[in-house]
């Protein structure tokens, strides 16, 4: 049997030319802005961490400050 696979074509893009469009091509905004997302999630694993329960992650809880 043959197979075969179909490939898309996906444009490449670099994650750090997209922020700085993003912002409008300002660094200073696009650090700002990066930095308030990383607050936002920040909160949400702490949220996260503080809301569930060990059992129910079968022991896996989430912890907030970079340790592991």
């Amino acid at each position: 049997m043959s197979r075969t696979v179909a490939q898309t074509e996906e444009p490449e893009f670099d994650p750090v030319e997209v922020a700085l469009a993003f912002c409008g091509g300002d660094a200073c905004a696009t650090i700002a802005a990066l930095l308030d997302e990383l607050q936002f999630v920040r909160g949400q694993l702490a949220l996260t961490e503080a809301g569930m329960s060990v059992g129910f992650t079968r022991g896996w809880k989430p912890h907030f400050g970079g340790e592991q």
